[in-house]
């Protein structure tokens, strides 16, 4: 099993299991070519690398971190135009009054569909939004998605 961490990402060729936790606001992009059995997923914190303060880790944030996930699949054998997309996360999982509500969840979530759709990578499944937090593991054998959550059980994209 590897794990990937908050603000970091990791490619693999089957057979190999790659995991991400607590999902929250965060995003867990998989991406997976069935042809080749080349997977990974970024865990992106941010929508955009332009706002913020630190700019350094570029897996942060969902504008450079699916490109980087991408090339980096590329490199290991992947073809792009055969890539899929699944996508975790991007709860609310605070609740604010309205006007200081920061939505960064949705955020995420827009900035992420927004960043598959110029690199015209499909979204083949979703598990977005509400107000709980997830775990995702893909599974390169067969590119199949495992969303677990404590209030939603397990599900299987």
């Amino acid at each position: 099993m590897i794990i990937v961490g908050m603000a970091d990402s990791a490619v693999a060729k089957k057979p190999a299991k790659i995991t991400t936790l607590g999902l929250g606001s965060c995003v867990g992009i998989s991406l997976y070519d069935k042809s080749t059995g080349v997977g990974g997923i970024v865990h992106i914190m941010l929508p955009s690398r332009e706002q913020a303060r630190s700019k350094d880790n570029i897996a942060k944030f969902a504008d450079t971190g699916i490109p980087l996930l991408l090339d980096t699949m590329v490199d290991e054998g992947a073809y792009k135009h055969r890539t899929t997309a699944k996508i975790a996360g991007g709860a609310s999982m605070f609740s604010f009054n309205s006007q200081t509500q920061l939505n960064i969840g949705e955020r995420n979530i827009a900035a992420t569909k927004r960043t598959l759709k110029e690199l015209k990578i499909p979204i083949a499944a979703e598990d977005t939004g509400k107000n709980y937090g997830r775990t995702i593991i893909l599974d390169t054998e067969n590119g199949e998605l495992t969303v677990k959550s404590a209030l939603k059980g397990i599900k299987i994209y």
